[in-house]
Protein backbone atom coordinates (compact mmCIF):
# COMPACT_ATOMS: atom_id res chain seq x y z
CA UNK A 1 0.00 0.00 0.00
CA UNK A 2 1.40 3.24 -1.11
CA UNK A 3 1.48 6.09 1.64
CA UNK A 4 -1.40 8.19 0.54
CA UNK A 5 -3.71 5.42 0.58
CA UNK A 6 -2.62 4.23 4.14
CA UNK A 7 -2.64 7.94 5.45
CA UNK A 8 -6.50 8.22 3.85
CA UNK A 9 -7.75 4.85 5.56
CA UNK A 10 -6.49 6.27 8.64
CA UNK A 11 -8.50 9.37 8.72
CA UNK A 12 -11.53 7.35 8.15
CA UNK A 13 -11.19 5.82 11.56
CA UNK A 14 -12.67 8.61 14.50
CA UNK A 15 -10.18 8.61 16.89
CA UNK A 16 -11.21 12.00 18.83
CA UNK A 17 -9.93 11.82 22.63
CA UNK A 18 -12.15 12.97 25.56
CA UNK A 19 -10.66 14.69 28.69
CA UNK A 20 -14.04 14.07 30.83
CA UNK A 21 -13.52 9.92 30.13
CA UNK A 22 -12.61 7.69 33.20
CA UNK A 23 -11.04 4.94 30.86
CA UNK A 24 -7.95 4.63 28.70
CA UNK A 25 -8.09 5.07 26.03
CA UNK A 26 -10.30 7.49 26.63
CA UNK A 27 -12.66 6.55 23.86
CA UNK A 28 -13.45 3.25 22.17
CA UNK A 29 -12.43 4.23 18.46
CA UNK A 30 -8.81 4.70 20.21
CA UNK A 31 -8.83 0.82 20.33
CA UNK A 32 -10.77 0.25 17.36
CA UNK A 33 -7.91 2.03 15.43
CA UNK A 34 -5.03 0.50 17.04
CA UNK A 35 -6.84 -3.00 16.81
CA UNK A 36 -6.47 -2.20 12.85
CA UNK A 37 -3.27 -0.95 13.07
CA UNK A 38 -1.99 -4.05 15.20
CA UNK A 39 -3.30 -6.58 12.41
CA UNK A 40 -1.58 -4.37 9.63
CA UNK A 41 1.76 -4.20 11.37
CA UNK A 42 1.93 -8.22 11.53
CA UNK A 43 0.76 -8.65 7.61
CA UNK A 44 3.40 -6.10 6.95
CA UNK A 45 5.97 -8.92 8.43
CA UNK A 46 6.72 -6.81 12.23
CA UNK A 47 7.64 -9.13 15.10
CA UNK A 48 6.72 -8.72 18.87
CA UNK A 49 3.56 -6.80 17.82
CA UNK A 50 1.78 -6.40 21.57
CA UNK A 51 -1.92 -4.20 22.02
CA UNK A 52 -2.68 -3.70 25.78
CA UNK A 53 -5.48 -3.06 27.75
CA UNK A 54 -4.97 0.20 27.30
CA UNK A 55 -4.78 0.88 23.78
CA UNK A 56 -0.55 1.12 23.68
CA UNK A 57 0.37 -0.77 20.54
CA UNK A 58 4.01 -1.75 20.06
CA UNK A 59 6.53 -3.78 17.40
CA UNK A 60 9.71 -4.89 16.76
CA UNK A 61 11.92 -4.77 13.44
CA UNK A 62 14.21 -7.01 13.90
CA UNK A 63 17.93 -6.04 13.10
CA UNK A 64 20.04 -7.75 10.60
CA UNK A 65 23.09 -5.63 10.96
CA UNK A 66 26.42 -7.61 12.00
CA UNK A 67 27.10 -5.12 14.03
CA UNK A 68 26.61 -4.21 17.66
CA UNK A 69 24.32 -1.01 17.28
CA UNK A 70 21.22 0.51 19.52
CA UNK A 71 17.65 -0.15 19.29
CA UNK A 72 15.80 3.11 18.65
CA UNK A 73 12.26 3.54 18.37
CA UNK A 74 9.42 5.90 16.38
CA UNK A 75 6.67 6.71 18.69
CA UNK A 76 3.59 8.33 17.33
CA UNK A 77 -0.40 8.84 18.55
CA UNK A 78 -3.37 7.66 17.21
CA UNK A 79 -6.09 10.08 18.61
CA UNK A 80 -7.05 12.89 17.19
CA UNK A 81 -7.55 16.39 19.20
CA UNK A 82 -11.06 17.49 20.71
CA UNK A 83 -10.48 21.29 19.55
CA UNK A 84 -12.26 20.03 16.16
CA UNK A 85 -15.23 16.94 15.33
CA UNK A 86 -12.97 14.14 14.17
CA UNK A 87 -15.80 12.03 12.74
CA UNK A 88 -16.67 11.06 9.17
CA UNK A 89 -13.64 12.89 7.99
CA UNK A 90 -13.88 14.15 3.69
CA UNK A 91 -10.01 14.40 2.65
CA UNK A 92 -9.77 15.54 -0.66
CA UNK A 93 -6.44 15.86 -2.82
CA UNK A 94 -5.23 18.95 -4.59
CA UNK A 95 -3.03 18.17 -7.26
CA UNK A 96 -0.54 20.52 -8.18
CA UNK A 97 -1.19 23.18 -6.01
CA UNK A 98 -1.69 26.47 -7.88
CA UNK A 99 -1.49 28.97 -5.14
CA UNK A 100 -4.48 29.92 -5.31
CA UNK A 101 -7.30 29.93 -2.39
CA UNK A 102 -8.81 26.49 -1.80
CA UNK A 103 -12.85 26.20 -1.73
CA UNK A 104 -13.14 23.04 0.33
CA UNK A 105 -16.82 23.06 0.92
CA UNK A 106 -18.81 24.63 -2.16
CA UNK A 107 -22.38 23.94 -0.71
CA UNK A 108 -21.59 25.64 2.74
CA UNK A 109 -18.69 28.01 1.22
CA UNK A 110 -15.97 27.33 3.37
CA UNK A 111 -12.62 28.63 1.71
CA UNK A 112 -9.03 28.11 2.91
CA UNK A 113 -7.75 31.64 2.38
CA UNK A 114 -3.98 32.18 1.50
CA UNK A 115 -4.14 35.49 2.90
CA UNK A 116 -5.24 33.71 6.39
CA UNK A 117 -2.39 30.61 6.61
CA UNK A 118 0.17 31.97 3.52
CA UNK A 119 2.54 28.83 4.52
CA UNK A 120 0.64 27.05 2.01
CA UNK A 121 2.18 29.11 -0.73
CA UNK A 122 5.47 27.09 -0.10
CA UNK A 123 3.71 24.02 -1.40
CA UNK A 124 3.27 25.48 -4.95
CA UNK A 125 2.84 22.39 -7.54
CA UNK A 126 2.74 19.87 -4.50
CA UNK A 127 -0.48 17.39 -3.71
CA UNK A 128 -1.77 18.32 -1.00
CA UNK A 129 -4.50 17.05 1.41
CA UNK A 130 -7.29 19.03 2.54
CA UNK A 131 -10.55 18.60 4.67
CA UNK A 132 -14.03 19.71 3.28
CA UNK A 133 -13.95 22.53 5.93
CA UNK A 134 -16.64 21.17 8.29
CA UNK A 135 -13.64 18.12 10.53
CA UNK A 136 -10.01 18.33 11.31
CA UNK A 137 -7.90 16.27 8.93
CA UNK A 138 -6.49 14.09 11.17
CA UNK A 139 -2.62 14.62 10.14
CA UNK A 140 -2.03 15.25 13.83
CA UNK A 141 -1.19 12.44 14.07
CA UNK A 142 -1.69 10.29 11.58
CA UNK A 143 0.79 11.10 9.34
CA UNK A 144 3.12 10.05 11.84
CA UNK A 145 1.68 6.86 12.21
CA UNK A 146 2.00 6.73 8.22
CA UNK A 147 5.21 7.61 7.89
CA UNK A 148 6.37 5.19 10.43
CA UNK A 149 4.41 1.90 8.85
CA UNK A 150 5.33 2.92 5.62
CA UNK A 151 9.14 3.23 6.00
CA UNK A 152 8.46 -0.17 8.07
CA UNK A 153 7.22 -1.79 5.12
CA UNK A 154 9.88 -0.50 2.88
CA UNK A 155 12.74 -1.80 5.48
CA UNK A 156 11.36 -5.07 5.08
CA UNK A 157 11.22 -5.32 1.90
CA UNK A 158 14.75 -3.79 1.30
CA UNK A 159 16.80 -6.52 3.59
CA UNK A 160 20.20 -4.72 2.11
CA UNK A 161 19.78 -1.85 4.17
CA UNK A 162 21.23 -2.90 7.37
CA UNK A 163 20.35 -1.83 10.74
CA UNK A 164 19.94 -2.63 14.76
CA UNK A 165 16.78 -3.31 16.33
CA UNK A 166 14.14 -0.78 15.91
CA UNK A 167 10.78 -0.14 18.41
CA UNK A 168 7.71 1.50 17.37
CA UNK A 169 4.95 2.73 19.50
CA UNK A 170 1.59 4.14 18.97
CA UNK A 171 -0.03 5.60 21.75
CA UNK A 172 -3.21 7.01 22.81
CA UNK A 173 -4.70 10.34 24.45
CA UNK A 174 -2.07 12.12 23.79
CA UNK A 175 -4.16 15.64 22.78
CA UNK A 176 -5.17 15.33 26.04
CA UNK A 177 -1.74 14.78 27.90
CA UNK A 178 -1.79 11.18 29.09
CA UNK A 179 -0.28 9.85 25.94
CA UNK A 180 2.50 8.47 28.34
CA UNK A 181 1.06 7.96 31.18
CA UNK A 182 1.06 4.17 31.08
CA UNK A 183 4.08 3.93 28.64
CA UNK A 184 6.22 1.21 29.58
CA UNK A 185 9.46 3.07 28.69
CA UNK A 186 11.57 -0.68 29.84
CA UNK A 187 9.52 -2.97 28.24
CA UNK A 188 10.17 -0.79 25.11
CA UNK A 189 13.76 -1.26 25.04
CA UNK A 190 14.74 1.59 22.98
CA UNK A 191 18.16 3.53 23.99
CA UNK A 192 16.30 6.61 22.60
CA UNK A 193 13.19 7.66 20.33
CA UNK A 194 11.96 10.21 18.32
CA UNK A 195 8.25 10.88 18.39
CA UNK A 196 6.69 11.83 14.47
CA UNK A 197 4.22 14.39 15.67
CA UNK A 198 5.96 18.03 14.11
CA UNK A 199 4.45 20.28 12.04
CA UNK A 200 5.65 21.31 8.83
CA UNK A 201 8.73 19.73 6.85
CA UNK A 202 11.85 20.26 8.70
CA UNK A 203 10.77 20.64 12.03
CA UNK A 204 13.03 19.41 14.51
CA UNK A 205 12.33 20.11 18.26
CA UNK A 206 14.08 18.80 21.44
CA UNK A 207 13.15 21.95 23.69
CA UNK A 208 9.70 22.82 25.07
CA UNK A 209 7.50 24.59 27.67
CA UNK A 210 7.55 23.84 31.59
CA UNK A 211 3.78 23.82 31.89
CA UNK A 212 1.61 23.94 35.10
CA UNK A 213 -2.09 23.94 35.34
CA UNK A 214 -3.49 26.46 38.01
CA UNK A 215 -7.11 26.86 39.38
CA UNK A 216 -8.11 29.16 41.52
CA UNK A 217 -11.58 29.81 43.08
CA UNK A 218 -12.69 32.87 44.69
CA UNK A 219 -15.45 32.35 47.17
CA UNK A 220 -17.86 35.26 48.28
CA UNK A 221 -21.39 36.25 49.78
CA UNK A 222 -24.67 36.66 48.21
CA UNK A 223 -26.85 39.04 49.52
CA UNK A 224 -30.49 40.32 47.96
CA UNK A 225 -29.22 43.33 45.86
CA UNK A 226 -31.37 45.65 47.32
CA UNK A 227 -29.89 45.03 50.90
CA UNK A 228 -26.46 44.65 49.37
CA UNK A 229 -24.63 47.36 51.12
CA UNK A 230 -21.60 46.68 53.41
CA UNK A 231 -22.12 43.16 53.05
CA UNK A 232 -22.26 41.59 49.28
CA UNK A 233 -19.06 40.44 48.01
CA UNK A 234 -18.98 39.16 44.56
CA UNK A 235 -16.57 36.34 43.69
CA UNK A 236 -16.72 37.16 40.42
CA UNK A 237 -15.59 41.15 40.51
CA UNK A 238 -12.55 39.71 42.77
CA UNK A 239 -11.72 37.69 40.22
CA UNK A 240 -11.80 40.02 37.66
CA UNK A 241 -9.46 41.72 39.63
CA UNK A 242 -7.57 39.03 39.82
CA UNK A 243 -6.56 38.73 36.30
CA UNK A 244 -6.34 42.07 35.22
CA UNK A 245 -3.30 41.50 37.75
CA UNK A 246 -1.22 39.36 36.17
CA UNK A 247 0.77 40.91 33.09
CA UNK A 248 -1.58 41.81 30.23
CA UNK A 249 1.43 41.21 27.87
CA UNK A 250 2.36 37.51 29.08
CA UNK A 251 -0.42 36.00 27.25
CA UNK A 252 -0.37 33.59 24.25
CA UNK A 253 -1.84 35.84 21.63
CA UNK A 254 0.87 38.54 22.87
CA UNK A 255 4.32 36.04 22.85
CA UNK A 256 6.87 33.74 20.81
CA UNK A 257 9.59 32.17 20.62
CA UNK A 258 11.10 31.60 24.29
CA UNK A 259 8.49 33.62 25.86
CA UNK A 260 6.39 32.27 28.48
CA UNK A 261 3.18 33.01 29.48
CA UNK A 262 -0.02 32.93 31.58
CA UNK A 263 -3.13 31.60 29.93
CA UNK A 264 -7.20 31.74 30.39
CA UNK A 265 -8.71 28.71 29.74
CA UNK A 266 -11.91 28.90 31.33
CA UNK A 267 -13.97 30.90 33.66
CA UNK A 268 -17.11 29.53 35.91
CA UNK A 269 -19.07 31.26 38.82
CA UNK A 270 -21.83 33.19 39.95
CA UNK A 271 -21.70 35.83 43.14
CA UNK A 272 -20.83 33.10 45.36
CA UNK A 273 -17.90 31.05 43.92
CA UNK A 274 -15.98 31.97 40.40
CA UNK A 275 -13.50 29.81 39.53
CA UNK A 276 -10.54 30.45 36.63
CA UNK A 277 -8.41 27.66 35.13
CA UNK A 278 -5.02 29.00 33.72
CA UNK A 279 -2.08 27.14 31.97
CA UNK A 280 1.32 28.53 32.98
CA UNK A 281 4.20 27.75 30.74
CA UNK A 282 7.69 28.96 29.94
CA UNK A 283 10.74 27.64 28.70
CA UNK A 284 13.49 28.34 30.92
CA UNK A 285 13.24 26.24 34.49
CA UNK A 286 14.01 29.25 36.69
CA UNK A 287 10.93 31.77 34.94
CA UNK A 288 8.97 28.70 34.87
CA UNK A 289 8.68 28.39 38.97
CA UNK A 290 9.01 32.53 39.48
CA UNK A 291 5.61 32.37 37.28
CA UNK A 292 4.14 29.39 39.70
CA UNK A 293 4.99 32.08 42.78
CA UNK A 294 3.98 35.18 41.02
CA UNK A 295 -0.11 33.06 40.72
CA UNK A 296 1.03 32.46 44.70
CA UNK A 297 1.64 35.91 45.25
CA UNK A 298 -1.34 37.10 43.76
CA UNK A 299 -3.56 34.81 45.64
CA UNK A 300 -1.98 36.22 48.71
CA UNK A 301 -2.63 40.12 48.11
CA UNK A 302 -6.10 38.96 47.17
CA UNK A 303 -6.71 37.69 50.68
CA UNK A 304 -5.24 40.18 52.12
CA UNK A 305 -7.06 42.93 50.77
CA UNK A 306 -10.94 40.52 51.06
CA UNK A 307 -10.00 38.43 53.88
CA UNK A 308 -8.85 34.76 54.58
CA UNK A 309 -9.42 32.40 51.95
CA UNK A 310 -10.85 34.20 49.69
CA UNK A 311 -9.28 32.99 47.12
CA UNK A 312 -7.72 29.86 46.45
CA UNK A 313 -4.55 27.81 44.66
CA UNK A 314 -4.55 24.45 42.92
CA UNK A 315 -1.17 24.65 40.78
CA UNK A 316 0.20 21.28 39.78
CA UNK A 317 2.98 20.53 37.21
CA UNK A 318 2.17 18.44 34.46
CA UNK A 319 5.43 18.52 32.19
CA UNK A 320 9.12 19.61 32.04
CA UNK A 321 11.39 20.90 28.90
CA UNK A 322 13.11 18.24 27.55
CA UNK A 323 16.35 19.86 26.43
CA UNK A 324 18.01 19.22 30.13
CA UNK A 325 17.19 15.34 29.08
CA UNK A 326 18.57 15.73 25.65
CA UNK A 327 21.87 18.04 26.06
CA UNK A 328 23.64 15.21 27.41
CA UNK A 329 22.95 12.87 24.60
CA UNK A 330 22.60 15.55 21.66
CA UNK A 331 24.61 12.81 19.60
CA UNK A 332 20.34 12.05 18.67
CA UNK A 333 20.05 15.43 17.42
CA UNK A 334 23.07 15.53 15.10
CA UNK A 335 21.82 12.04 13.83
CA UNK A 336 18.68 13.74 12.53
CA UNK A 337 20.53 16.74 10.66
CA UNK A 338 23.03 14.58 9.16
CA UNK A 339 19.84 12.69 7.68
CA UNK A 340 17.80 15.59 6.73
CA UNK A 341 20.48 17.24 5.17
CA UNK A 342 21.46 13.74 3.15
CA UNK A 343 17.70 14.34 1.64
CA UNK A 344 17.69 18.05 0.69
CA UNK A 345 15.70 19.10 3.91
CA UNK A 346 16.52 21.89 5.78
CA UNK A 347 16.03 21.28 9.37
CA UNK A 348 14.58 23.88 11.22
CA UNK A 349 15.49 23.63 15.03
CA UNK A 350 12.93 25.42 17.08
CA UNK A 351 11.43 25.30 20.59
CA UNK A 352 8.07 23.77 21.13
CA UNK A 353 5.62 26.06 22.48
CA UNK A 354 3.66 23.39 23.93
CA UNK A 355 3.99 19.74 25.07
CA UNK A 356 4.52 16.33 23.41
CA UNK A 357 4.94 12.91 24.65
CA UNK A 358 8.13 12.97 24.02
CA UNK A 359 9.18 15.27 26.87
CA UNK A 360 7.51 13.29 29.17
CA UNK A 361 9.36 10.01 28.24
CA UNK A 362 12.61 11.86 28.25
CA UNK A 363 12.24 12.46 31.92
CA UNK A 364 10.79 8.77 32.16
CA UNK A 365 14.64 8.17 30.89
CA UNK A 366 13.75 7.63 26.75
CA UNK A 367 14.98 10.57 25.11
CA UNK A 368 12.94 11.52 22.44
CA UNK A 369 12.70 14.91 20.31
CA UNK A 370 9.91 15.17 18.05
CA UNK A 371 10.52 15.21 14.35
CA UNK A 372 8.18 16.87 11.15
CA UNK A 373 5.05 14.72 10.02
CA UNK A 374 4.41 17.05 7.51
CA UNK A 375 0.96 18.61 8.30
CA UNK A 376 -0.62 22.17 9.02
CA UNK A 377 -3.07 24.08 10.86
CA UNK A 378 -3.67 21.17 13.67
CA UNK A 379 -6.92 21.03 15.51
CA UNK A 380 -8.51 22.79 12.97
CA UNK A 381 -11.10 22.30 10.15
CA UNK A 382 -8.35 24.35 8.21
CA UNK A 383 -5.88 21.21 8.60
CA UNK A 384 -3.69 19.74 5.27
CA UNK A 385 -1.22 17.70 4.71
CA UNK A 386 1.68 18.30 1.88
CA UNK A 387 1.84 14.48 0.33
CA UNK A 388 5.69 15.38 -0.38
CA UNK A 389 6.06 16.18 3.22
CA UNK A 390 5.00 13.09 4.55
CA UNK A 391 6.71 11.51 2.08
CA UNK A 392 9.20 13.41 3.41
CA UNK A 393 9.31 12.57 6.83
CA UNK A 394 8.90 8.20 6.08
CA UNK A 395 12.20 8.39 4.49
CA UNK A 396 13.84 10.38 6.79
CA UNK A 397 12.86 7.54 9.24
CA UNK A 398 14.59 5.26 6.83
CA UNK A 399 17.87 7.84 6.30
CA UNK A 400 17.91 8.14 10.31
CA UNK A 401 18.19 4.09 10.81
CA UNK A 402 20.16 3.19 7.90
CA UNK A 403 22.53 6.80 9.38
CA UNK A 404 23.40 4.58 12.94
CA UNK A 405 25.31 1.78 11.57
CA UNK A 406 27.81 4.95 10.17
CA UNK A 407 26.92 7.89 12.71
Amino acid sequence: MNIIDRFLKYVSFETTSDESSNQTPSTNGQMVFSEFLAEELKNIGLQEVELDKNGYLTAVLPANSEKSLPAIGFIAHVDTSPDSSGKDVKPSIITNYDGRDILLNKEKNIVLQTSLYPEILQYLGQDIIVTDGTTLLGADDKAGVAAIVQAMEFLLAHPEIKHGKVRIGFTPDEEIGQGADHFDVEKFGADWAYTIDGGEIGELEYENFNAAAAKVTFKGLNVHPGYAFGKMINSMRIAAKFINMLPENETPERTEGYEGFYHLTNISGDVETTTLNYIVRDHDRNRFEQRKKEMQNLVNQINAEFGKDTAMLDLRDQYYNMREKIEPVMHVVELVEKSMRELDIKPNVKPIRGGTDGARLSFMGLPCPNIFAGGHNFHSRFEYLPIQSMEKASALIVRIIENIEKF
